[in-house]
């Protein structure tokens, strides 16, 4: 496909969704709410989940399962939602809306120059990332704020590769980490690969940033991300690996137990990869079997978790990991969609 197409079909698919309603997930409701609590009602997110505010608009729309559970996601993404609150419930979503597609397109458009520098084809790098459905629909659709993570990640990715030696790579990461948790792991993965000192300091400069910036905005709830990890690795989905396989092996689901295996064998899986990168593995494509095996080895996987490792198979060399991703994304397809044909046999 030619690029001019390549990017056309990419920018009618994010259109007609944006103009379109919420897709196959309550989430942004609930990022809305978080947001309301703190701007109109003066409650901390992060000590209370959107029952607090039970008589405010939003509140019907928020997701049985979080309506009790405070914020799980990073002071700076809070602190994004806050101007938005005093729009109201549907200007809030508009807003949640634009984020999400302002996102997407800096995560494409550096998804293209990192595949570029790399002598990959961009073309199919956006294809791959910009009209995968799970992409689409599930990420954009559901206008969640793993798009922002990602955008922050490939920026990341992109100074790296461009000036090895600036601090700012590093300080995107921790900003990207302060939005969801998950993608630091691109940090140490960096390091090795670079041997250079410079991102870690942008890195230490901006996780003190974010780190006053969220004390002085939540109190130290606001910082505790290892209590909030912690918290949702207790939660389990009918759609995660673990819990798929504790089936096929005859258990009710996933044990106490279970959970700390999982957490060994992810330990072992990341050091491993630490120590391919140190004999010159492709640090990107590190990082990409890194997040995917955080995804796969997670009780609580929901489909934009698998998103997560996508732009990166998308630049690297590696193609096993772009494979590996989209069979993954298969079998999360193919679960989702098993109970339709069910029903119609």
């Amino acid at each position: 496909m030619r690029a001019r197409w390549a990017i056309g079909l990419v920018a009618a698919l994010h259109l007609i969704v944006f103009v379109g309603p919420i897709l196959l997930s309550t989430d942004v409701f609930s990022y809305i709410a978080y947001a309301r609590m703190g701007v109109v009602h003066g409650i901390n997110p992060y000590l209370h989940g959107p029952a607090a505010i039970a008589g405010d608009p939003v509140f019907r729309y928020v997701g049985q399962d979080w309506r009790t559970v405070a914020t799980a996601y990073g002071p700076l993404y809070t602190l994004l939602s806050y101007p938005l609150a005093p729009l109201g419930v549907v200007g809030a979503l508009w807003g949640m809306k634009v984020y999400a597609l302002l996102a997407s397109f800096a995560t494409l458009v550096l998804t293209w120059r990192v595949a570029r520098r790399r002598g990959l084809d961009p073309v199919l790098a956006l294809l791959v990332v910009g009209a995968n459905p799970l992409y689409v629909i599930y990420g954009f659709g559901g206008v969640h704020n793993d798009l922002i993570m990602l955008a922050l990640m490939m920026g990341a990715v992109a100074l790296t590769l461009a000036r090895p030696g600036d601090h700012a790579a590093g300080a995107l990461v921790i900003a990207g980490a302060l939005v969801k948790a998950t993608v630091a792991v691109l940090l140490p993965f960096m390091l090795l690969s670079r041997r250079r000192l410079a991102p870690i300091f942008g890195a230490l400069g901006a996780l003190a940033l974010g780190a006053l910036a969220g004390y002085a905005a939540f109190g130290s709830h606001g910082i505790d991300v290892v209590a909030a990890l912690n918290r949702d690795a207790a939660f389990v989905s009918t759609d995660s690996f673990p819990n798929e396989l504790a089936h096929l092996a005859g258990k009710p689901g996933v044990f106490p137990v279970d959970h700390d295996l999982l957490k060994a064998a992810l330990v072992l899986i990341l050091l491993h990869l630490l120590w391919r990168t140190w004999r010159g593995y492709d640090w990107v494509a590190a990082s990409g079997w890194a997040l995917l095996a955080i995804s796969v080895t997670s009780t609580w996987l929901l489909a934009w978790y698998i998103l997560w490792p996508l732009p990166l198979a998308a630049v690297t060399r590696d193609r096993r990991l772009l494979a590996a991703t989209l069979f993954v994304q298969g079998l999360f397809v193919v679960h989702q969609t098993a109970p339709l044909f069910a029903q119609v046999q």
